[in-house]
């Protein structure tokens, strides 16, 4: 018996000229690139210092801001504003959707009043916040609390709601209370999607902040930005959006390093 020769493709890994990477590296190549791009547009003078410093000129002021104390000083104030907030902001998110997911009576007193204010932009909300708690610390926290809330209740909220109802009929088949329920069904149930309104809620808190920080401000990273900008200190201000920028990336990655951790007996995980 004579068999078909059929010609085949080398695999596809074979024909690859570059070196494998490994996958944080690769990762950060567009970035690496953008740099560049950026660097070599202020070298050539198309970038002035008055519209945007180069990367070389940033680093140079993030070095001094560090050599002075500034810049750790300013991180400190921030965070602390961001921490508090959340750790106001989430329970209370998280609460209002249980209450309002789990029983008829909290879902038409809370539901309702919850989705209407989620509308209402938290800038417009600045007169009210400084006329009730002046334009302090209090002030800037109370923003980002009722921005934070909303991202944890919708999500939570949902996840209770679509929950499959097969769970809780199994539940009361086997004899579990309401508490047993609540504690064993539907709170892991709504995990996932509580992690993944805690996302939001992290990244939510760092853009407020980026506002409430310039208004009235006498520290944090705002109100570098802002002294940056009275004198024209364009590579101060990019000092200060970068580190936001780095702050909401490493708070980003400590949730998703607990969301693998609790949720590891998901399939998949």
């Amino acid at each position: 018996m004579t068999l078909l020769d059929l010609p085949t493709r080398p695999h596809a890994g074979t024909n690859r000229r570059w070196p494998a990477l490994p996958r944080p590296v690769e990762r950060f190549v567009g970035i690496a690139v953008l740099l560049i791009v950026w660097q070599a547009l202020s070298s050539a003078g198309l970038l002035g210092e008055n519209v945007l410093a180069g990367p070389v000129e940033v680093a140079q002021a993030g070095w001094q801001l560090l050599a002075a104390g500034t810049l750790e000083s300013a991180v400190w104030a921030s965070l602390q504003r961001v921490l508090i907030a959340l750790a106001i902001g989430v329970p209370a998110g998280t609460i209002l959707a249980l209450v309002a997911g789990l029983t008829r009576a909290g879902d038409d007193l809370i539901d309702t009043p919850v989705q209407a204010l989620r509308f209402v932009p938290v800038i417009g909300l600045q007169p009210l916040v400084i006329m009730w708690f002046g334009i302090g610390d209090v002030a800037k926290i109370s923003v980002i609390v009722f921005g934070v809330m909303f991202p944890v209740y919708i999500n939570t909220y949902a996840a209770v709601r679509n929950l499959d109802p097969r769970h809780r009929e199994l539940a009361h088949t086997v004899g579990l209370g309401r508490l047993a329920v609540i504690r064993r069904i539907i709170l892991p149930g709504a995990l996932p999607g509580f992690l993944v309104g805690l996302r939001m809620a992290v990244a939510v808190s760092w853009l407020i902040l980026v506002f409430s920080e310039q208004i009235n401000s006498t520290n944090g990273i705002g109100y570098l930005i802002v002294q940056a900008q009275t004198f024209f200190q364009t590579d101060t201000i990019v000092v200060g959006l970068a580190t936001y920028a780095v702050l909401g990336l490493i708070c980003d990655a400590l949730v998703r390093v607990l969301e693998r951790k609790v949720l590891a007996w998901l399939p998949g995980r």
